[in-house]
């Protein structure tokens, strides 16, 4: 594996975090490394350096598309702290439609990744005798066009689909091969996949009056400066009253004081002022 040079360690690192938000601290050198250099040898690219200016001023930011799928996390599966999940199916999204007498309601996954939250919380309000019958447009977004294929795809091998239901997976998934199994057209319909920099004003200025935004387990890799970034376009998208989700792991307390945190079932969730 040819050498990354200190120097260019840092252009890349800064490159990184002025186009996601994401930061990669001195001691993670070794992740850009293992992430990239494979990638150098696929385009024949002789040096770190070369791949920088490739990513800097190649016109048509097909190398960027690449660069962020490589970079980003993409951890997930159906059901994940689904404590929030009931919190929002069973209570808030109920208290929202009787409030404010809603047509349609409108949620975002942002980070969605490979799509299995959107799909889980379409599955969730499709089940629930409460939610039913509500109506709902859900947006689901992630940085990585690579990921967004997959999640549009929607097919699943057993690590992603170990906690769900089985009166889910009976309904709801066909198997597709040995390993795999799909979920079916009606969830799927469900879900509008797009590509989103969450740190992107512009992008993100085009997603207005959401009721529930949720945003989990994503702000951990950004630093103080790109959290209150990401979160401030988050709440600008947000509807007056609205609510965001962040992982139960995270915390806005010393972000922002834009929301208000509230507990509800033993889960925080966070509402627009």
């Amino acid at each position: 594996m040819m050498a990354l040079k200190d120097e260019t360690f840092k252009d890349l690192r800064d490159f990184i975090y002025d186009t996601t938000g994401i930061y990669i601290p001195d001691t993670k050198k070794y992740f850009i490394e293992n992430r990239l250099s494979k990638r150098l040898e696929e385009k024949k690219i002789g040096s770190y350096e070369d791949y920088f200016y490739l990513l800097k001023y190649n016109t048509d930011k097909t190398e960027l598309k690449v660069l962020y799928d490589k970079i980003t996390t993409n951890e997930t599966f159906f059901f994940r702290e689904v404590q929030q999940l009931e919190v929002l199916v069973q209570q808030l999204v109920p208290k929202i439609k009787e409030e404010r007498k809603l047509q349609t309601m409108k949620l975002w996954s942002a980070a969605c990744s490979t799509g299995e939250e959107p799909y889980t919380i379409a599955m969730m309000l499709m089940e629930n005798p409460k939610t039913c019958s509500v109506k709902f447009e859900m947006l689901a977004s992630d940085i990585s066009d690579v990921v967004l294929e997959r999640a549009q795809n929607a097919s699943y091998g057993q690590y992603a689909l170990r906690n769900i239901p089985e009166q889910y997976m009976k309904r709801y998934f066909k198997q597709s091969t040995a390993t795999n199994y799909t979920l079916n057209n009606d969830v799927k319909a469900k879900v509008k996949f797009v590509q989103i920099n969450l740190i992107d004003d512009k992008k993100v200025r085009g997603f207005r009056e959401m009721d529930i935004i949720l945003c989990r387990n994503v702000l951990i890799y950004f630093d103080k400066k790109a959290k209150l970034k990401a979160v401030t376009n988050l709440y600008e998208s947000l509807r007056a009253g609205g609510y965001l989700f962040i992982g139960m792991a995270e915390s806005l307390h010393d972000i922002t004081r834009l929301f208000r945190p509230q507990i509800i079932g033993k889960t925080v969730v966070y509402q627009k002022a």
